[in-house]
């Protein structure tokens, strides 16, 4: 097969998409060329591929990540003792995990034998990381307090079953979504849907491990190295070593030496931990009289992982892989349910980085493979082993690579001339991002923690004083997911001249905003939350940019002098 331009990819991508959505069969066999691997169409797509174990240290490494955060979090957060973390929470995310990436890799696999093609990569699974510092910030602690106030017997238990209705209530908008959300899809431009992973790319992933790279650079730098070698310089090692597992070994050996690990003291109690339904806790969650105030948190919560899960099937469509959007979501939804139903109290998404996994080579296998994995290290507790041996630091530069590969992508494959649009959607998630290290910056001050000030409105003016507009990025964070999304898609409107629609958009931010998913935020004792109440001045701020739009037909003539 010959290697396509961009320009030729992105308009396959386009046509064979537009056929689908008219209920033709197109013809996929020549929409992708894997860049990064030369792949032979001819030969069915095996279930395992060396590319999978290089996909699996990366996705793998991420599920570790936030299996280490819920352990943290609900334990000195939340004060859940061993039993219910070991014996539930984790048991319940395991289920979940193992169903949804066994799923997803059927899924690659039938759309390999549909499509004669060899290079087809599974849609990456996991933790939802929004929700879960959410539903624990602004759900179960939150419920612990009242119970406590309320001198209830075990207040831990009471946050947990609030968890477990948020991710219930989660998973039945996921579910739903899936059937509603193609129409979404086709109507929102592909620089909306990829500006907006872009963003959460840049500041999320790749900024977080760039300084942590820098924070220890003889491991950092060195596996950095090795990634940027193999999957920049498209070589191998001698004897076929995967690079990921050189990266982490190399990684891990070097944070031996320079003491970075092991990390804390030797763990111990291993055992068997077998999920069972929590059917009970379920119950006395939905009957009990707080359950509408979670109502708040829960239904932007899973509006945003739709939104964010519709976005990376349009990530992977992009790379070549396309994949039904209800069929996907719909398992997404059923993951994040099942997950409640055994005890997790936080919901599972279609990941972003599927270019990323797609560019190592990892086609189905990674995925069975981390679903083993997880499944593994939650219901024998040997989570706390693998974070005493190999800290974070020794696979950081594979999450560092993915999001690079991310960024990179909104640009590569939307039309040129959309390029201000993925840039102008970048910004929300940086500023989003960065109204998070100022409150982490806030915290480590003092503020929001025991015995110091509480977060309140007088930071904005000491933030003025500094020519800091912190109230702007605090607005920004809240619903940062719709704002990059309408920017951009304003912005490919406005290129492509098409003013009405540009209005309508600006109207859909509007509403969005009146209705208080976006803009719209209220003070903490240690954060800003998400209100939804009515945030008004940008609901008359977008309205008169849509009515600025409106008025361009008769205001405004062409001018292509600057066109060039």
């Amino acid at each position: 097969m010959s290697r396509e331009s961009a320009a030729d990819q992105v308009k396959l991508f386009d046509d064979f998409r537009e056929e689908r959505s008219e209920g033709q069969k197109p013809d996929l066999s020549p929409v992708i060329f894997d860049s990064w691997h030369k792949t032979d169409y001819r030969a069915p797509m095996r279930w395992f591929v060396r590319g999978d174990l290089d996909g699996f240290f990366g996705l793998a490494l991420d599920n570790l990540v936030q299996l280490l955060v819920i352990v943290v979090l609900c334990r000195h957060v939340l004060g859940f003792p061993d039993a219910l973390i070991y014996g539930h929470v984790l048991p319940g995310a395991a289920v979940s995990l193992l169903l949804g990436n066994f799923y997803y890799a059927r899924q690659a696999k039938r759309l390999a034998e549909k499509t004669g093609r060899s290079d087809v990569c599974a849609l990456p699974y996991g933790i939802n990381t929004v929700s879960l510092f959410g539903f624990v910030f602004l759900v179960m602690l939150p419920a612990k307090l009242v119970a406590e106030a309320s001198g209830a017997a075990d207040p831990a238990r009471i946050a947990w079953q609030a968890g477990l209705l948020a991710c219930m209530g989660s998973g039945l908008i996921e579910f739903s979504g899936a059937f509603v959300a193609e129409r979404l899809r086709k109507a929102t431009p592909r620089a909306a849907l990829l500006a907006t992973l872009a963003g959460i790319a840049v500041g999320y992933i790749s900024m977080g491990f760039l300084f942590r790279t820098y924070a220890h650079p003889v491991v950092g730098l060195t596996t950095l190295g090795v990634i940027l070698l193999i999957y920049f310089g498209r070589v191998r090692f001698r004897g076929n070593i995967p690079g990921g597992l050189v990266a982490v070994s190399l990684g891990t050996l070097l944070a031996w030496i320079t003491g970075l690990a092991p990390v804390g003291e030797t763990p111990t109690g291993i055992g068997l931990y077998l999920p069972v339904p929590v059917l009970g806790d379920l119950v006395s969650a939905l009957t009990s009289e707080q359950s509408l105030a979670y109502l708040s948190v829960i239904v932007p919560m899973g509006l945003f992982n739709v939104i964010g899960s519709l976005q990376n099937i349009e990530s992977a469509e992009a790379a070549g892989d396309p994949y039904p959007t209800h069929t996907s979501l719909a398992a997404n939804g059923l993951g994040t349910l099942i997950a409640s139903l055994f005890g997790s109290c936080f919901p599972t998404t279609i990941y972003i980085g599927h270019p990323g996994w797609k560019a190592l080579g990892a086609r189905a296998g990674y995925s069975i493979l981390n679903g083993i994995f997880v499944t593994i290290i939650c219901l024998t507790g040997t989570l706390a082993y693998i974070a005493w041996a190999i800290p974070i630091d020794a696979g950081m530069a594979i999450v560092l690579w993915i999001g690079i590969v991310i960024s990179a992508q909104a640009f590569q494959v939307t039309p040129r001339s959309h390029a201000p649009a993925v840039a102008l959607g970048l910004l929300p998630a940086i500023a989003a991002w960065g109204a998070f290290m100022a409150k982490h910056g806030l915290r480590a001050a003092g503020y929001g923690s025991e015995g110091g000030p509480p977060f309140s409105a007088d930071l904005i003016g000491v933030f003025h004083k500094a020519d800091v507009w912190m109230d702007g990025a605090f607005a920004l964070e809240q619903g940062f997911i719709f704002s990059a999304m309408i920017l951009a898609a304003i912005t490919v409107s406005v290129i492509e001249r098409q003013f009405v629609r540009a209005a309508i958009w600006s109207g859909s931010a509007a509403a969005l905003s009146a209705v208080g998913f976006m803009h719209s935020y209220r003070w903490t004792f240690g954060d800003t939350a998400l209100s939804l109440t009515p945030a008004w001045p940008w609901v008359i701020g977008y309205g008169l940019m849509g009515l600025v739009f409106l008025m361009a037909r008769w205001l405004c003539v062409p001018d292509d002098r600057s066109a060039h």
